[in-house]
């Protein structure tokens, strides 16, 4: 795999890791790098991450569920290991969100005076205490608009595939959108075999396989109706054919991260060597089908 480009970061391949809570330590993610990742995704950096929450994941034969939100760490913290691995030059991307869209502009600023290059906007999270229930386009150019008007970093909006994505990608892109990022986690349940209850005791985000079927359709489907900027694609990524797959229906890049929860490094090189015996030397995203208009920014 040669070179590529994502959020102007120069990468060694199109394999990017996640944000989640295997990003939420500096160590982890050097060691990610260190394995092959083309760039890493922290944890989503928030200034006041939700407290006292019952955060867990619950594997299942097909997936994962689980209940976490935002990094626990302060901001400070991160304003310090972005400033090292700014320092280092590392292909890292910040994953940031907030209580608004001000409160949001204002963070990516503190964090684009770190030197960090590029940043993800983590605004669709399902797991806050009172749930993600209306996502909609002006909810999504208002975070996207105004975080734009304070820093001029690339920046991918990070949001959930369902009803009226192509509109919020749309509304990204009006806002000032580099890249987003497809898909965010969708609302999943399981029912303890044990206790009859929902695991977890509710409805929380679902991410795995069973996702990307789902998610493969649907840029397929921005595609073609001429959404051109990069895409990430992201949704039960575990091997390279996955990724070959992502690649194929027209994602720039890919990101991976549940599988990763079984021996990290391990699956994380297996999976990039399996994507190298599979696209070889493809430096280019996958072609917007023929005849469809473009719209969108330049990777």
């Amino acid at each position: 795999m040669s070179d590529v480009t994502i959020l102007g970061l120069p990468i060694a391949n199109h394999v990017i890791v996640g944000s989640g809570l295997l990003t939420d330590q500096e160590r982890n993610i050097r060691r990610l790098i260190e394995r092959g990742a083309g760039a890493v995704v922290t944890k989503t950096i928030h200034p006041t991450p939700p407290q006292g929450l019952d955060e867990r994941i619950v594997r299942l034969p097909v997936g994962m569920l689980n209940s976490t939100t935002y990094s626990k760490r302060s901001v400070n913290h991160w304003l310090r290991v972005l400033r090292s691995f700014a320092d280092d030059r590392l292909p890292v991307i910040a994953s940031l969100h907030a209580d608004s869209p001000a409160e949001l502009a204002a963070l990516a600023k503190d964090v684009e005076a770190t030197g960090c290059r590029a940043l993800e906007l983590g605004i669709s999270c399902l797991n806050e205490e009172d749930g993600l229930e209306d996502d909609n386009p002006d909810r999504v150019y208002a975070y996207t608009s105004e975080t734009r008007s304070r820093t001029s970093l690339p920046m991918s909006v990070k949001l959930a595939i369902g009803e009226g994505l192509q509109d919020r990608v749309r509304a990204a892109i009006a806002g000032g959108a580099d890249a987003v990022t497809v898909s965010d986690t969708i609302s999943g349940a399981a029912v303890s075999p044990a206790t009859g209850d929902l695991e977890l005791n509710g409805v929380f985000g679902y991410s795995g396989p069973g996702i990307k079927p789902l998610v493969l359709a649907a840029i397929w489907q921005l595609r073609r109706r001429g959404i051109n900027l990069p895409v990430l694609g992201c949704g039960g990524v575990g091997s390279g054919r996955d990724v070959a797959d992502y690649l194929s229906v027209g994602a720039t890049a890919v990101q991976v991260y549940t599988a990763l929860h079984t021996d990290m490094y391990q699956t994380l090189e297996r999976i990039l060597a399996e994507t190298g015996e599979l696209i070889g030397p493809r430096t280019d995203a996958a072609p917007v089908p023929a005849g469809r208009e473009s719209e969108g920014a330049v990777i």
